[in-house]
């Protein structure tokens, strides 16, 4: 099973936030960690996969010529092994495409990368995020809310447009 990084220094060292906001944020981390596990799973399950279908493609076209030039008629196994990589090869080529394991592998990345570069900068530098302590929070829990929304959307086939994500933010 995967897990995190652990990413340094946080909130409990971090010099930004009172105690109570540090709790708040130490809160927030926790529940949005089991997000974070998925992204970085389902990141690294269609990177593999997609590094995969990109060996076998890179060297079946490679091999594939010398292969068919290599065929005895007298020897079925020759036609069954030309035969067994293109069947493989399609296989491969037909998952990663209706599978979009180049897409969702970029989405969950993107998604996990965001984050934490989010993270990073609530850390660092605040001001970045607001005047004070409250506004600082609220925009960086409304900006994780988006980050999700579109990891989601992409993982759903399902891309939102802005007004979703304005009407997703606005106060109820």
């Amino acid at each position: 099973m995967q897990s995190l990084h652990d990413g340094g220094d946080s909130f409990d060292k971090c010099l930004h936030f009172s105690p109570e906001n540090k709790e708040k944020l130490k809160a927030h981390y926790s529940r949005i960690y089991g997000t974070l596990l998925f992204w970085k799973t389902e990141a690294t399950k269609n990177g593999r996969f997609h590094y995969y279908c990109l060996w076998w493609t890179t060297i079946s076209s490679v091999l594939m010529p010398f292969l068919s030039q290599s065929i005895d008629a007298n020897l079925p196994s020759s036609k069954w092994l030309l035969t067994v990589i293109s069947a493989h090869v399609a296989l491969c080529l037909a998952f990663h495409k209706g599978l979009k394991v180049a897409e969702n592998h970029r989405a969950f990345r993107h998604g996990e990368s965001e984050f934490y570069d989010l993270y990073r900068r609530l850390l660092d530098q605040p001001h970045k995020l607001g005047e004070t302590e409250d506004e600082q929070i609220k925009n960086y829990f409304d900006r994780v809310e988006i980050i999700r929304r579109f990891t989601r959307n992409a993982e759903t086939d399902n891309l939102p447009n802005i007004e979703d994500v304005k009407s997703y933010n606005e106060p109820a």
